[in-house]
């Protein structure tokens, strides 16, 4: 007896708020929300933000790059985290790494990607930010030329490209403009022995060659491995007041990666 009226009652009420109907108020609050993230959306659009990446050999004037951006406005400026590469709790992983790399690759490789990974994705504080190399350019360049040169087992290679792959598929590390520093390996090589930092005074021509070699192969030629975003090419064979005149020309297309297209 009690189920016709209650079904009676049920179709009064869906013929009354018809069959999408909230609860009173509910609407209200649906409505706002939405609003609420609509607003979120056209914010998130004002303040679209950009990551470039400064590559290139050693030595081939990456810090010079960010010291002559590090005071413009609405940019934030990430060193490579050397500092941290040379000192893991007292330990001197690049150290050891350049002084016995068939040991130790793996062992910097891995903390280097860790570095890097945090470097991507730490919050964005300005709209522009400008990093010294990137996560990219350690797996395609440097623990390439582990294994290419011997020096890194196959293992080793393997876990460090799986780790890597995880990271490109689940995390965001994209970025929209890479400036590609390229230098001769010569340059490079003269300008390490004026530096004189401790960790490089072991490093060969023969191992500029090579790195340089990658790069070119990397973001010049197309080899195996994707591009990141599109390239702006700077020759950098230059001296001190040369370089920083290169950069103030491109300064604008530094500072607007979206309208780059890749070449020099």
């Amino acid at each position: 007896m009690l189920l016709r009226p209650l079904r009676n009652w049920a179709a009064r009420a869906l013929r009354r708020e018809g069959p999408g109907s909230l609860a009173p108020g509910q609407g209200t609050r649906g409505a706002q929300h939405r609003a609420s993230l609509r607003d979120k959306d056209r914010e998130n659009k004002k303040e679209k933000k950009s990551v470039i990446c400064v590559e290139g050999n050693i030595a081939s004037g990456k810090t010079t790059c960010l010291e002559f951006f590090s005071n413009t406005t609405d940019m934030e400026v990430l060193p490579e985290p050397v500092p941290k590469w040379r000192n893991v709790r007292g330990h001197n992983p690049l150290g050891l790494m350049y002084r016995d790399a068939c040991r130790w690759g793996l062992t910097l490789q891995t903390y280097v990607q860790l570095t890097m990974l945090d470097h991507h994705t730490r919050p964005q504080t300005s709209p522009v930010r400008l990093m010294e190399r990137s996560i990219h350019s350690a797996r395609y360049v440097f623990v390439e030329n582990l294994y290419r040169s011997g020096k890194m087992p196959e293992v080793d290679y393997v876990v460090l490209s799986e780790w890597f792959d995880w990271i490109v598929r689940n995390i965001d590390v994209s970025v929209d403009l890479i400036v590609y520093l390229r230098t001769t390996p010569e340059t490079c090589y003269q300008r390490l022995q004026l530096r004189c930092r401790e960790e490089e005074t072991v490093i060969p021509l023969e191992y500029l060659n090579a790195i340089h070699h990658l790069y070119e192969e990397w973001l010049i030629k197309g080899g195996l491995f994707p591009v990141a975003a599109p390239v702006l090419v700077i020759e950098a064979d230059h001296d001190m007041q040369k370089m920083l005149k290169l950069f103030e020309q491109n300064r604008d297309r530094i500072l607007t990666p979206e309208t780059q297209k890749h070449g020099s």
